[in-house]
């Protein structure tokens, strides 16, 4: 109690590693650059409060923070860390570790949620070949944003829990129901709504199409779009008009116009409805 009968708030617990040959060191050095390794041990990093905060609502309380001692009396870390037990570890060890070009100063080791089975029910969205981290964990933020709760993606996409698509995805990892090396053309024969795939050619404009009930869009690599066997079992085939000068779309804008003009004609379908 302090003197005027107040309790001290409680501070964090530290245990120091300033050496490389730590076996908890090398542990995270592992996870944190190869995808096997966090298959292996069911484990990812989170890089950042955000996304540690985003993980605690949704999952419940992380069990292992690490931190940079140069960056633990930051006030958002130091209030994150209020009370817990905390690996601290030197500056030159967490660059180290660091997945991104400017780490936060406080990651989060984590379990990886377990994939659930599929469901041919609901909203989805399907990415078939998307490589680069960046544009996945950007589908994934756009999916949440529009409602869209379900993420397949086929074995070449990239991991879906690497830090560096859990950075883009800014939380969003943490609302769908993720399920990785799936089987697109096998979910898409079994889907019980409507699947769409944008190409040029043999399609409606992406204006004219009905999008109003359970929806399935595919979305395919930067580079070759949707494997034709793919875009074969989604019969909906769509195009996104473009007056301008540009021939195409990066896949995270392209996804972006789909899945909002399917916000936009629903919520227009609940106004029809209402009038």
């Amino acid at each position: 109690m302090s003197k005027h009968g107040q309790s001290n708030p409680p501070t964090a617990s530290f245990k120091e590693i300033r050496s490389r040959d730590n076996p908890f060191f090398k542990e995270l050095k592992r996870l944190a650059q190869f995808g096997r390794e966090r298959k292996k041990s069911g484990q990812t990093l989170l890089d950042g409060a955000h996304l540690i905060h985003a993980y605690e609502e949704s999952l419940g309380p992380v069990e292992t923070l690490i931190v940079n001692e140069s960056a633990c009396l930051q006030p958002e870390i130091a209030d994150l860390i209020k009370g817990r037990e905390v690996m601290l570890l030197a500056e030159n060890l967490f660059r180290d570790i660091a997945c991104v070009e400017t780490p936060s100063g406080i990651m989060a080791l984590v379990p990886i949620p377990v994939s659930p089975a599929p469901d041919a029910t609901v909203d989805s969205v399907l990415l078939d070949g998307v490589q680069d981290p960046g544009n996945v964990g950007t589908l994934l933020r756009t999916a949440a944003a529009a409602g869209f709760r379900q993420v397949l993606l086929s074995a070449d996409c990239a991991g879906v829990w690497s830090p560096k698509v859990l950075r883009a995805g800014q939380g969003a990892h943490f609302a769908l129901s993720m399920i990785e090396d799936a089987d697109l053309a096998a979910f898409l024969k079994t889907y019980q709504g409507i699947a769409a795939v944008t190409q040029l050619q043999d399609a409606i404009s992406l204006f004219d199409a009905p999008l109003r009930g359970a929806m399935a869009w595919v979305f395919g690599s930067e580079g070759q779009g949707v494997r034709l066997e793919v875009a074969a079992a989604a019969p909906l085939k769509v195009k996104i008009p473009m007056p301008g000068v540009a021939e195409s779309l990066n896949v995270g804008a392209a996804a972006a116009v789909c899945l909002f003009e399917t916000v936009r004609q629903r919520q227009l379908l609940i106004r029809l409805d209402e009038a």
